[in-house]
């Protein structure tokens, strides 16, 4: 199975990370115009929309996905992701979500497009809000990071039982990631999983310089 597919058969999964929007509140407007990149069924741009913000869009490379967002949230924006490519104007928007994207995507370089696209449709002194795992460290998580090294060339990265391949960060690595930005919060903090686990995340809020 690969994983558009495994996206695909997996609308029935309950999302868990947070939208920490007491925090990100502070640094954006209500008529900001805001994307969500890999907005899954659209249950963040709902949190956002019920909070009065309605200038929202989003796009996920799951079109089941975006079929089980449009019959929950019909008033919302959702469209499919149809490659790596952000298909948007550069500096089109105020603010961009990536919640929980980064650990479905295993390959350092690919991470980084999606950073750089990020950063090219984003307006200058627009704002990014990341929100992702980070490695754990209990025998569970240990084992299959050990297991899985050889497989993918990288720590951290694992297969679930029912066939997701995903990947759990080092701080390192998403303060590299993010560097072109300038960090204005970053907070570690404990998420539930979609299996019913629990793990190391963080939430970042970051601006675009305004050169």
């Amino acid at each position: 199975m690969n994983q558009k597919e495994y996206w695909d058969n997996s609308t029935c999964k309950t999302f868990t990370a947070m939208l920490h929007l007491d925090q990100l509140s502070q640094y954006i407007n209500k008529n900001d115009r805001i994307l969500d990149v890999g907005c899954g069924y659209g249950r963040t741009l709902y949190e956002l929309y019920n909070n009065n913000y309605k200038n929202l869009k989003g796009v996920d490379f799951s079109s089941k996905m975006i079929e089980k967002g449009k019959q929950l949230y019909p008033f919302l924006d959702l469209d499919v992701k149809k490659d790596k490519h952000l298909e948007f104007d550069n500096c089109s928007f105020d603010v961009i979500i990536l919640s929980a994207v980064l650990t479905c995507i295993v390959d350092d370089n690919e991470q980084k497009y999606l950073i750089d696209e990020i950063f090219r449709v984003l307006k200058p002194s627009g704002i990014l809000y990341v929100t992702d795992f980070l490695i754990n460290y209990d025998e569970r998580n240990l084992t299959r990071y050990e297991l899985y090294k050889s497989k993918y060339n990288k720590y951290g990265v694992f297969e679930t039982s029912d066939g997701a391949v995903l990947r759990h960060h080092n701080l390192s690595w998403i303060k590299e990631l993010l560097n072109p930005f300038k960090i204005l919060t970053f907070e570690e903090v404990t998420y539930d999983t979609m299996n019913g686990h629990t793990s190391n995340a963080f939430y970042c809020i970051s601006k675009k310089p305004c050169f």
